[in-house]
């Protein structure tokens, strides 16, 4: 098993004339405007290695809407079942006619470890314009009983509204045989060899298959636990960490690996204010002597510019912190007007075509990278993500992960986003755990396969995608403005609706309901359209084509950890595998880097949270507690007044200590409170001194906005200085809940 994905073989069509073995067969289709019906036979199904599989005969009935139109329908059926095949499959189309009739036969292949959704779709075929595309259902073939005939009706749920004119599906299906227990599994790479004898007739075509094994190891990694070389690393990162925190709390004794809490830091983005800010907050933990006690950082948006110019060093963190300090302001109070001299466009255009003749899809995301390393740099950054491995080989720094989110066209973020995560041993998608080697990100694969390996992305292209402010859409800008997407949401959505089934049939584990789609019409398909479009989407390689969901993709409890997209339950639409993976900025999410780091593999005992953002601080929380209690992702309830959220403090704990897994979170803000009138925790400013303690971070007109992309130097440096001076006033607390994960740590053992 490879988790929730498997691999699925070439697949191939064959002609209507013939009933081959193996196949999964469709015949005597029947067609009116009040009525579909759809004859399935199954005929026997290739498994791998040794499962079952299922052979059936079926009849579908439905009522179908009227077309909007003054002429009669020219109705036809399209047949679509993705884990056989590329292709959709279609009737013919009877035209002008209230009553069509069709009699025709395909064939698909298909095997059962796999979720086999069929789609049956009808159209009203159009000559000037796009066909009109009626209803949708979908049947999870996983239904099908063995040695027997079943006749289903299928009926529309309560909520069905009476204008769809959706009455019922009636279904009749047969299984007639089945192949299990094969002796040796048959094997889909690229190079199988097959020895094929072909016996033709009216009736049958029989395969004779000999298979051979293949011994390589995919270029890929599936499982949802760690990867060996961050295993490796937790091991040397627990050593520092045990010793700081000896130190720190002047322990009589070693701590023991079990007894080591793992302590990450996430943030949230927020262009270069979030970038000074957490080289301040990270300054203010090294004076505590914390440093060494963090195992995570992660980031995302401008926090991604601090950690990818710190872990050039590989030993930044046992260093002074003054030089990359120093090297960033004097990029953020730089000039920024040379990012568009003529010399630099042809530099543009030169790095751009080289890009694209290497293999990437190019877009303005590049572009916007390319621009970010010139505001973070004084020339060519040449470094690259798997080079930061170098400042790990000891456990000497903490692991960097970068956040991103994967989107789709057509669907806002909301309705579909999938996590993915950076470091510098690999890049995955969470929600299906699978992996590649980050020096591997961007390359082609193909069932786990790589066959075109192109060069590794230089670190600006991927800043560029972790922070980029060109993918937002309409429907997100309302969606901030007005605190819900909703209304348009439910003008721009298919309709779903859950059908019965009549008698019901066995319950068979993991599978589907059946249900039926209803499309928006013409202008609501356009309005969705104009709501979702983005500008730019950074555009890369997809790593999983090839691959569709196991059969039981549904019952994996680390799948369904991070199933919050609208496609979860439509298989055929998840596993798609569009040539390209298209990312974005995670902060037009949740403007949080903590996704990576509640993975429960990841053990993380205390969460230091980094709030830069320059909009509300809490409105990142309540969306990131509200969305992991929805995911059942243990993370402490968020109990602040409104009286809080008005006048918020430096620092707040939350904790939850009957929630299991649960990590304790150190909220820390960027606001400016008792910094006003301290210049450092316990002293007070002279009156000459007050000035140091004014900063504007909210208003409008605030020097530290998101879009500001230079400071002066006295506002850098009093920022930087809040951010340290926040964390050094807030010592106590941090020292009380890093105590507290070693007491829990203790009682584990």
């Amino acid at each position: 098993g490879l988790g929730t994905c498997v691999m699925q073989g070439r697949t191939e069509t064959t002609s209507s004339s013939r009933s081959p073995r193996g196949l999964f067969t469709l015949h005597q289709t029947l067609l009116s405007l009040n009525n579909l019906w759809l004859v399935l036979v199954p005929v026997a199904a290739v498994t791998f290695p040794v499962s079952c599989s299922t052979t059936a005969f079926a009849t579908l009935a439905i009522f179908v809407p009227l077309p909007s139109s003054v002429s009669q329908a020219d109705c036809y059926v399209s047949l679509w079942l993705p884990t056989a095949t590329c292709e959709r499959s279609r009737t013919k189309t009877v035209r002008n006619s209230d009553n069509p009739v069709w009699n025709e036969t395909f064939y698909f292949r298909i095997q059962s470890q796999v979720k086999n959704v069929l789609e049956l779709t009808v159209y009203d075929e159009d000559f000037a314009t796009p066909d009109d595309h009626l209803l949708c259902a979908l049947f999870d073939t996983a239904k099908l009983p063995l040695d027997r005939t079943v006749i289903l009706s299928f009926k529309p749920g309560p909520n069905v509204r009476a204008t769809k004119q959706l009455k019922q599906l009636r279904n009749q299906w047969r299984v007639t045989e089945q192949f299990q227990n094969l002796s040796e599994p048959i094997i889909f790479d690229q190079c199988l060899k097959v020895d094929m004898d072909v016996l033709i007739s009216n009736i049958h075509v029989c395969f004779y298959l000999s298979n051979c094994s293949c011994q390589q190891d995919l270029d890929m990694r599936f499982g949802f636990n760690l990867c060996s070389e961050e295993m490796a690393f937790l091991g040397k990162r627990k050593r520092y960490v045990a010793s700081a925190l000896k130190n720190v709390f002047h322990l009589p004794h070693e701590l023991q690996d079990r007894e080591v809490p793992v302590v990450a830091i996430i943030t949230t983005g927020g262009g270069l204010k979030s970038m000074t800010g957490l080289y301040g907050s990270l300054m203010g933990l090294k004076k505590l002597n914390l440093l060494d006690c963090i195992t995570y950082i992660s980031g995302l948006s401008g926090t991604t510019w601090t950690m990818a110019n710190l872990y050039r060093d590989a030993y930044w963190s046992q260093k002074d912190l003054d030089s990359h300090i120093g090297e960033a302001q004097k990029q953020a109070t730089k000039c920024k007007m040379g990012c568009f001299s003529m010399d630099r466009m042809k530099y543009y255009n030169k790095q751009l075509c080289q890009r694209k003749e290497e293999g990437y899809r190019t877009s303005f995301i590049d572009l916007w990278g390319l621009m970010i390393e010139y505001l973070l740099n004084d020339g060519k950054d040449p470094h690259k993500l798997s080079e930061q491995q170098e400042a790990l080989c000891d456990g000497q720094n903490p692991l960097p992960i970068y956040v991103s989110v994967c989107v789709r066209d057509s669907y806002s973020t909301n309705d579909f986003k999938e996590w993915v995560e950076f470091t510098p041993y690999e890049v995955g998608l969470l929600k299906y755990g699978a992996f590649v080697r980050t020096e591997h990100f961007g390359s082609e694969f193909f069932m786990g396969r790589l066959l075109k390996k192109l060069p590794e992305s230089r670190i600006c292209y991927l800043q560029g995608m972790w922070s980029s402010i060109f993918s937002v859409n309409l429907l997100q800008i309302w969606g901030l403005s007005h605190s819900s997407e909703d209304f348009w949401r439910r003008w721009t959505q298919d309709k779903i609706d859950e059908v019965d089934e009549d008698p019901v049939l066995p319950t068979r584990p993991h599978e589907l309901r059946t249900r039926m789609y209803t499309p928006p019409g013409a202008l609501s398909s356009a309005l969705r359209g104009a709501l979702t479009d983005r500008f730019s989407v950074a555009q890369h390689h997809n790593f999983l084509k090839g691959y569709q969901l196991h059969n039981n993709y549904m019952e994996n409890q680390h799948f369904c950890r991070w199933k919050d997209t609208v496609l979860d339950s439509r298989p055929n639409q998840l596993m798609q595998n569009p040539d390209q993976l298209g990312m974005i900025d995670a902060g037009f999410f949740i403007n949080t880097s903590s996704a990576p780091l509640l993975r429960p593999q990841r053990e993380v005992d205390v969460i230091i949270y980094l709030s830069y953002t320059t909009g509300s601080h809490t409105s990142s929380l309540d969306k990131a507690c509200k969305y992991y209690s929805e995911q059942k992702i243990p993370f402490p309830t968020i109990s602040l007044t409104d009286e809080d959220k008005k006048n918020l403090k430096e620092c707040y704990i939350f904790q939850d200590s009957d929630l299991p897994g649960c990590p304790i979170v150190i909220f820390l803000p960027l606001v400016n409170d008792t910094f006003q009138e301290y210049k450092a925790p316990g002293v007070k400013r002279c009156c000459s001194e007050m000035e140091e303690g004014q900063l504007d971070l909210t208003s409008s007109c605030s020097p530290y906005c998101m879009f500001s992309v230079r400071y002066t130097d006295d506002n850098y440096r009093k920022l930087l200085n809040l951010s340290e001076y926040n964390i050094l006033n807030n010592s106590q607390m941090i020292m009380q809940a890093l105590q507290t994960a070693m007491q829990r740590r203790r009682q584990m053992c």
